[in-house]
Protein backbone atom coordinates (compact mmCIF):
# COMPACT_ATOMS: atom_id res chain seq x y z
CA UNK A 1 0.00 0.00 0.00
CA UNK A 2 2.53 2.69 0.83
CA UNK A 3 4.49 1.66 -2.50
CA UNK A 4 1.03 2.50 -4.36
CA UNK A 5 0.75 5.54 -2.32
CA UNK A 6 4.10 6.68 -3.67
CA UNK A 7 3.46 5.57 -6.94
CA UNK A 8 0.38 7.68 -7.24
CA UNK A 9 2.64 10.58 -5.62
CA UNK A 10 5.29 10.28 -8.22
CA UNK A 11 2.41 10.07 -10.82
CA UNK A 12 0.82 13.48 -9.66
CA UNK A 13 3.77 15.55 -9.16
CA UNK A 14 5.60 14.69 -12.45
CA UNK A 15 2.06 14.95 -14.71
CA UNK A 16 2.05 19.16 -14.94
CA UNK A 17 6.00 18.88 -15.86
CA UNK A 18 5.41 16.24 -18.44
CA UNK A 19 2.71 17.93 -19.93
CA UNK A 20 4.30 21.53 -21.18
CA UNK A 21 7.43 19.38 -22.13
CA UNK A 22 4.93 17.79 -24.18
CA UNK A 23 3.31 20.87 -25.61
CA UNK A 24 6.41 22.85 -25.80
CA UNK A 25 6.57 23.01 -30.20
CA UNK A 26 2.74 23.83 -29.80
CA UNK A 27 2.76 26.91 -27.21
CA UNK A 28 5.96 28.21 -29.44
CA UNK A 29 3.70 27.63 -32.18
CA UNK A 30 1.55 30.52 -30.69
CA UNK A 31 4.54 33.12 -31.42
CA UNK A 32 5.22 32.17 -34.97
CA UNK A 33 1.95 32.76 -35.94
CA UNK A 34 1.65 36.44 -34.24
CA UNK A 35 5.10 36.60 -36.11
CA UNK A 36 3.99 35.35 -39.66
CA UNK A 37 0.62 37.40 -39.35
CA UNK A 38 2.85 40.69 -38.44
CA UNK A 39 5.03 39.92 -41.16
CA UNK A 40 1.96 39.74 -43.71
CA UNK A 41 0.81 42.88 -42.51
CA UNK A 42 4.36 45.13 -43.33
CA UNK A 43 5.11 42.77 -46.47
CA UNK A 44 7.95 42.05 -45.06
CA UNK A 45 9.70 38.78 -45.23
CA UNK A 46 11.27 37.07 -41.79
CA UNK A 47 12.77 34.16 -40.76
CA UNK A 48 12.12 32.95 -37.22
CA UNK A 49 13.38 30.15 -35.52
CA UNK A 50 12.06 29.90 -31.78
CA UNK A 51 13.02 26.32 -30.73
CA UNK A 52 11.15 24.40 -27.70
CA UNK A 53 14.10 25.05 -25.34
CA UNK A 54 12.25 27.98 -23.79
CA UNK A 55 9.51 26.29 -22.63
CA UNK A 56 12.48 23.77 -21.18
CA UNK A 57 14.26 26.49 -19.55
CA UNK A 58 11.41 27.87 -17.88
CA UNK A 59 10.18 24.63 -16.86
CA UNK A 60 13.70 23.36 -15.17
CA UNK A 61 14.97 26.86 -14.16
CA UNK A 62 12.63 27.33 -11.07
CA UNK A 63 12.57 23.81 -10.03
CA UNK A 64 16.62 23.94 -10.14
CA UNK A 65 16.53 27.02 -8.10
CA UNK A 66 14.52 25.13 -5.95
CA UNK A 67 16.67 22.18 -5.55
CA UNK A 68 19.93 24.35 -4.71
CA UNK A 69 18.26 26.22 -1.96
CA UNK A 70 15.15 24.81 -0.70
CA UNK A 71 17.04 21.27 1.09
CA UNK A 72 18.75 24.33 3.75
CA UNK A 73 15.15 25.35 5.36
CA UNK A 74 12.28 23.28 3.21
CA UNK A 75 12.75 20.97 6.69
CA UNK A 76 10.53 24.00 9.21
CA UNK A 77 7.36 24.04 6.55
CA UNK A 78 5.29 20.79 7.52
CA UNK A 79 4.80 18.78 4.20
CA UNK A 80 1.10 19.52 4.45
CA UNK A 81 1.52 22.96 3.34
CA UNK A 82 3.93 22.09 0.92
CA UNK A 83 1.71 19.53 -1.05
CA UNK A 84 -1.33 22.01 -0.87
CA UNK A 85 1.35 24.99 -2.32
CA UNK A 86 1.96 22.03 -5.09
CA UNK A 87 -1.56 21.48 -5.88
CA UNK A 88 -1.93 25.18 -6.09
CA UNK A 89 0.92 25.79 -8.63
CA UNK A 90 0.00 22.82 -10.23
CA UNK A 91 -3.88 24.21 -11.03
CA UNK A 92 -2.42 27.33 -11.70
CA UNK A 93 -0.42 26.21 -14.26
CA UNK A 94 -2.86 24.47 -16.19
CA UNK A 95 -5.30 27.13 -16.57
CA UNK A 96 -2.88 29.95 -17.45
CA UNK A 97 -1.81 27.37 -20.57
CA UNK A 98 -5.22 26.50 -21.38
CA UNK A 99 -6.81 29.77 -20.91
CA UNK A 100 -4.22 32.40 -21.88
CA UNK A 101 -4.05 34.17 -25.46
CA UNK A 102 0.03 35.31 -25.30
CA UNK A 103 3.05 33.42 -25.38
CA UNK A 104 4.40 34.82 -22.46
CA UNK A 105 1.25 34.12 -20.29
CA UNK A 106 1.91 30.22 -21.36
CA UNK A 107 5.79 30.42 -20.24
CA UNK A 108 4.36 31.77 -17.21
CA UNK A 109 1.83 28.67 -16.48
CA UNK A 110 5.14 26.54 -17.33
CA UNK A 111 7.05 28.04 -14.27
CA UNK A 112 4.06 27.23 -12.20
CA UNK A 113 4.20 24.16 -13.41
CA UNK A 114 8.02 23.83 -12.95
CA UNK A 115 7.88 25.40 -9.51
CA UNK A 116 5.42 22.24 -8.21
CA UNK A 117 6.89 19.67 -9.65
CA UNK A 118 10.48 21.07 -8.31
CA UNK A 119 9.31 21.75 -4.50
CA UNK A 120 7.03 18.53 -4.84
CA UNK A 121 9.81 15.78 -5.77
CA UNK A 122 12.22 17.66 -3.16
CA UNK A 123 9.57 17.15 -0.34
CA UNK A 124 8.29 13.76 -1.51
CA UNK A 125 11.88 12.24 -1.91
CA UNK A 126 12.80 13.64 1.30
CA UNK A 127 9.63 11.53 2.83
CA UNK A 128 10.98 8.41 1.69
CA UNK A 129 13.70 8.83 4.62
CA UNK A 130 11.16 7.17 6.85
CA UNK A 131 9.90 4.47 4.91
CA UNK A 132 11.65 1.39 3.64
CA UNK A 133 13.38 1.56 1.12
CA UNK A 134 10.94 -0.40 -1.19
CA UNK A 135 8.71 2.92 -1.77
CA UNK A 136 11.57 4.34 -3.38
CA UNK A 137 10.61 1.50 -6.61
CA UNK A 138 6.91 2.90 -6.13
CA UNK A 139 7.64 6.43 -6.47
CA UNK A 140 10.59 5.80 -9.71
CA UNK A 141 7.80 3.82 -10.94
CA UNK A 142 5.22 6.62 -10.92
CA UNK A 143 7.09 9.42 -12.14
CA UNK A 144 8.10 6.93 -15.13
CA UNK A 145 4.17 6.82 -15.78
CA UNK A 146 4.02 10.42 -15.37
CA UNK A 147 5.75 10.73 -18.46
CA UNK A 148 4.17 7.95 -20.77
CA UNK A 149 1.03 9.40 -18.98
CA UNK A 150 1.34 13.60 -19.79
CA UNK A 151 2.95 13.16 -23.20
CA UNK A 152 0.43 10.11 -24.09
CA UNK A 153 -2.82 11.72 -23.05
CA UNK A 154 -1.44 15.39 -25.32
CA UNK A 155 0.04 13.17 -28.14
CA UNK A 156 -3.57 11.48 -28.28
CA UNK A 157 -5.81 14.25 -27.46
CA UNK A 158 -4.27 16.47 -30.15
CA UNK A 159 -2.83 14.50 -33.22
CA UNK A 160 -4.16 16.52 -36.70
CA UNK A 161 -7.72 17.82 -35.21
CA UNK A 162 -7.78 21.58 -35.91
CA UNK A 163 -7.87 22.14 -32.88
CA UNK A 164 -5.54 24.66 -30.63
CA UNK A 165 -3.45 23.43 -28.10
CA UNK A 166 -5.19 24.88 -25.47
CA UNK A 167 -8.10 22.81 -25.93
CA UNK A 168 -6.77 19.59 -25.31
CA UNK A 169 -6.07 19.77 -21.37
CA UNK A 170 20.37 17.70 7.14
CA UNK A 171 24.41 19.38 7.44
CA UNK A 172 25.49 21.93 9.74
CA UNK A 173 25.69 25.65 8.45
CA UNK A 174 27.97 27.12 5.73
CA UNK A 175 28.74 27.82 2.06
CA UNK A 176 26.19 25.50 0.04
CA UNK A 177 28.66 23.82 -2.19
CA UNK A 178 29.92 22.65 0.94
CA UNK A 179 26.81 21.54 1.97
CA UNK A 180 26.42 19.88 -0.90
CA UNK A 181 29.18 17.63 -0.42
CA UNK A 182 29.11 17.34 3.18
CA UNK A 183 27.65 14.08 3.21
CA UNK A 184 30.73 11.78 1.87
CA UNK A 185 30.14 10.16 -1.53
CA UNK A 186 26.88 12.24 -2.48
CA UNK A 187 28.54 14.05 -5.26
CA UNK A 188 29.40 10.50 -7.20
CA UNK A 189 25.82 10.35 -7.18
CA UNK A 190 24.92 13.64 -8.66
CA UNK A 191 27.69 14.17 -11.26
CA UNK A 192 26.57 10.90 -13.05
CA UNK A 193 23.05 11.65 -13.09
CA UNK A 194 23.37 15.61 -14.33
CA UNK A 195 25.50 14.32 -17.05
CA UNK A 196 22.62 11.65 -17.88
CA UNK A 197 19.99 14.43 -17.92
CA UNK A 198 22.21 17.10 -19.72
CA UNK A 199 22.82 14.33 -22.43
CA UNK A 200 19.27 13.53 -22.33
CA UNK A 201 17.97 16.66 -22.40
CA UNK A 202 20.15 18.25 -25.08
CA UNK A 203 18.50 15.05 -27.63
CA UNK A 204 15.01 16.07 -26.21
CA UNK A 205 14.69 19.80 -26.57
CA UNK A 206 17.57 20.84 -28.73
CA UNK A 207 17.65 18.12 -31.43
CA UNK A 208 14.38 16.45 -31.60
CA UNK A 209 12.50 18.95 -33.49
CA UNK A 210 15.25 19.14 -36.26
CA UNK A 211 15.06 15.43 -36.16
CA UNK A 212 12.20 15.70 -39.28
CA UNK A 213 11.26 13.18 -41.98
CA UNK A 214 9.07 15.02 -44.59
CA UNK A 215 7.74 11.99 -46.48
CA UNK A 216 6.45 9.69 -43.35
CA UNK A 217 3.21 9.79 -42.28
CA UNK A 218 3.45 11.70 -39.59
CA UNK A 219 3.53 16.14 -39.85
CA UNK A 220 6.39 17.59 -38.12
CA UNK A 221 4.27 18.05 -34.90
CA UNK A 222 3.51 14.68 -35.02
CA UNK A 223 6.17 13.39 -34.53
CA UNK A 224 8.10 15.44 -32.30
CA UNK A 225 5.53 14.20 -29.61
CA UNK A 226 5.61 10.58 -30.54
CA UNK A 227 9.50 11.24 -29.98
CA UNK A 228 8.12 12.53 -26.58
CA UNK A 229 5.89 9.65 -26.12
CA UNK A 230 8.12 6.97 -26.63
CA UNK A 231 11.24 8.80 -24.94
CA UNK A 232 8.73 8.76 -21.75
CA UNK A 233 7.32 5.12 -21.66
CA UNK A 234 10.90 4.69 -22.12
CA UNK A 235 11.46 6.29 -18.66
CA UNK A 236 8.42 4.42 -17.43
CA UNK A 237 9.93 0.64 -18.30
CA UNK A 238 13.01 1.67 -16.14
CA UNK A 239 11.70 3.27 -13.22
CA UNK A 240 9.71 0.27 -12.84
CA UNK A 241 12.58 -1.83 -13.28
CA UNK A 242 14.60 -1.63 -9.56
CA UNK A 243 12.51 -4.48 -8.25
CA UNK A 244 14.25 -6.65 -11.05
CA UNK A 245 17.71 -5.20 -11.83
CA UNK A 246 19.70 -2.75 -9.57
CA UNK A 247 22.70 -1.08 -11.46
CA UNK A 248 25.44 0.25 -9.60
CA UNK A 249 27.80 1.86 -12.44
CA UNK A 250 25.99 4.92 -12.97
CA UNK A 251 29.06 6.51 -14.82
CA UNK A 252 28.23 3.90 -17.58
CA UNK A 253 25.11 4.98 -17.89
CA UNK A 254 26.33 8.50 -18.44
CA UNK A 255 28.35 7.17 -21.05
CA UNK A 256 26.08 5.39 -23.31
CA UNK A 257 23.59 8.62 -22.79
CA UNK A 258 26.18 10.70 -24.33
CA UNK A 259 26.96 7.94 -27.40
CA UNK A 260 23.14 8.99 -27.68
CA UNK A 261 23.82 12.53 -27.99
CA UNK A 262 26.75 12.39 -30.22
CA UNK A 263 24.71 9.36 -32.55
CA UNK A 264 21.32 11.91 -32.58
CA UNK A 265 23.78 15.27 -33.51
CA UNK A 266 25.77 13.57 -36.36
CA UNK A 267 22.05 12.58 -37.74
CA UNK A 268 20.51 16.32 -37.71
CA UNK A 269 23.98 17.57 -39.20
CA UNK A 270 24.49 14.60 -42.06
CA UNK A 271 21.13 13.54 -41.79
CA UNK A 272 22.21 9.46 -42.75
CA UNK A 273 18.87 8.22 -40.87
CA UNK A 274 16.50 6.91 -43.28
CA UNK A 275 13.77 6.99 -41.20
CA UNK A 276 11.38 8.23 -38.31
CA UNK A 277 11.29 4.61 -37.24
CA UNK A 278 15.01 4.40 -36.01
CA UNK A 279 14.70 8.07 -34.08
CA UNK A 280 11.83 6.30 -32.55
CA UNK A 281 13.81 3.05 -31.32
CA UNK A 282 16.99 5.75 -30.70
CA UNK A 283 14.67 7.63 -27.78
CA UNK A 284 13.32 4.67 -26.67
CA UNK A 285 16.60 3.22 -25.51
CA UNK A 286 17.31 7.12 -24.81
CA UNK A 287 14.38 6.73 -22.16
CA UNK A 288 15.20 3.79 -20.84
CA UNK A 289 18.85 4.83 -19.58
CA UNK A 290 17.54 8.17 -18.19
CA UNK A 291 14.74 6.09 -16.34
CA UNK A 292 17.40 3.55 -14.97
CA UNK A 293 19.87 6.31 -13.99
CA UNK A 294 16.98 8.53 -11.41
CA UNK A 295 15.56 5.48 -9.83
CA UNK A 296 18.89 3.76 -9.42
CA UNK A 297 20.67 6.89 -8.18
CA UNK A 298 18.27 7.55 -5.42
CA UNK A 299 18.35 4.21 -4.55
CA UNK A 300 22.27 3.57 -4.16
CA UNK A 301 21.52 6.86 -2.15
CA UNK A 302 19.71 5.37 0.49
CA UNK A 303 21.46 2.91 1.09
CA UNK A 304 24.97 4.28 1.18
CA UNK A 305 24.72 7.60 2.68
CA UNK A 306 24.00 9.01 5.85
CA UNK A 307 21.36 11.86 6.45
CA UNK A 308 18.91 10.43 4.23
CA UNK A 309 15.97 12.97 4.54
CA UNK A 310 18.88 15.73 3.48
CA UNK A 311 21.38 13.70 0.73
CA UNK A 312 17.82 12.99 -1.24
CA UNK A 313 16.69 16.77 -1.50
CA UNK A 314 19.99 17.55 -2.22
CA UNK A 315 20.66 14.79 -4.97
CA UNK A 316 17.81 15.70 -6.77
CA UNK A 317 19.74 19.06 -7.90
CA UNK A 318 21.61 16.62 -10.24
CA UNK A 319 19.15 16.28 -12.56
CA UNK A 320 17.60 19.70 -12.58
CA UNK A 321 21.35 20.94 -13.46
CA UNK A 322 21.88 18.80 -16.40
CA UNK A 323 18.28 19.48 -17.86
CA UNK A 324 19.17 23.99 -16.81
CA UNK A 325 22.36 23.65 -19.02
CA UNK A 326 21.23 21.08 -21.29
CA UNK A 327 18.91 23.90 -22.36
CA UNK A 328 21.33 26.83 -22.48
CA UNK A 329 23.46 24.90 -24.52
CA UNK A 330 20.71 23.45 -27.14
CA UNK A 331 19.89 26.98 -27.88
CA UNK A 332 22.74 28.11 -29.55
CA UNK A 333 22.91 24.49 -31.64
CA UNK A 334 19.62 24.72 -32.38
CA UNK A 335 20.15 27.96 -34.49
CA UNK A 336 22.89 26.94 -36.22
CA UNK A 337 21.08 23.67 -37.76
CA UNK A 338 18.22 26.10 -38.70
CA UNK A 339 20.32 28.57 -40.54
CA UNK A 340 21.81 25.84 -42.39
Amino acid sequence: MKRLCHWLLGLCNNFAYVVMLSAAHDILKKQESENATANVRRSEPEFTCFSSQAVLLADILPTLVIKLFAPFVIHKLPYGFRVLFCVIMAATSFLLVSLSSAVWISILGVIFASISSGLGELSFLSLTAFFSRDVLAGWGSGTGGAGVAGALLYSGLHPSWPVPPEHTSHCAGGPIFTNYSCEKGLLKFVVPLGLVYFAEYFINQGLMELLYFPNFFLSHAEQYRWYQTLYQFGVLLSRSSLCCVKIRKLWALSFLQVVNAVLLLFAVRYQFLPSAWLVFAVVLYEGLLGGAAYVNTFYFISKEVREREFAMAAASVGDSLGIALAGLAAFPVHRYFCHL
